[in-house]
């Protein structure tokens, strides 16, 4: 039988086939053996391009988080972090069963560890001390990771009768899973200002 012309694996094709694994079935349901089946592939035939599951679980966070802009930095430190959580949570929310794993932080991604670099030189630079830095740095990251974990407002009941006459101050809750993606947004726009504007 001859081979094919398009080699059946590749790093691109690897990540791309598992974080659509990941994005369908969560974090657990990602395997070697399911992800090979998806590939059309024996499971030895991977590990001669991913080692094991966590490089290949990093290889996807850190194309993931390509994205996320660090330029506001050049700008000063308020704008840096405004355009970085921004565009985090913007790559964390399109993936949101990988945001677990990224939340344990960079470990070895060089990528990730350039950009905390960069930030985290920003905010020495501008007078933070090293401890306050990475306190800011953290917590924008809470700020960011629970925005992009969960959505608050798409879990309230869409059943008015589930809040009439038991919560008073809820009685127009059953519209919020109808507004959620606005409304989450403008509540991670909410948190961000008032972080940002405390610092």
């Amino acid at each position: 039988m001859p081979r094919p012309s398009t080699p059946l694996l590749s790093p691109d094709r690897i990540r791309s086939v598992a974080l659509d694994i990941i994005d369908r079935d969560g974090l657990d349901g990602l395997s070697m053996r399911k992800l090979a089946a998806s590939l059309g592939v024996q499971a030895a035939s991977l590990y001669g391009h991913v080692r094991t599951k966590d490089q290949l679980l990093n290889d996807i966070a850190s194309s993931i988080l390509a994205s996320v802009d660090v330029s506001g930095f050049s700008v000063d430190w308020r704008e840096g972090l405004l355009r970085c959580a921004r565009s985090y949570r913007a790559a964390l929310s399109s993936h949101p069963n990988i945001v677990p794993f990224l939340a344990y932080g960079p470990a070895g991604r060089d990528e990730s560890l350039q950009r905390l670099d960069l930030l985290h030189g920003a905010l020495v630079d501008a007078g933070w001390s090293r401890r306050e830095a990475t306190m800011i740095a953290a917590g924008l990251m809470y700020i960011v990771f629970g925005s992009a974990l969960s959505s608050f407002s798409s879990g309230f009941s869409a059943d008015p009768a589930d809040y009439s006459g038991r919560y008073p101050h809820l009685d127009r809750a059953h519209l919020l899973p109808g507004v959620a993606r606005e409304l989450d947004r403008d509540s991670f726009e909410l948190a961000l200002a008032a972080f940002v504007r405390g610092l």
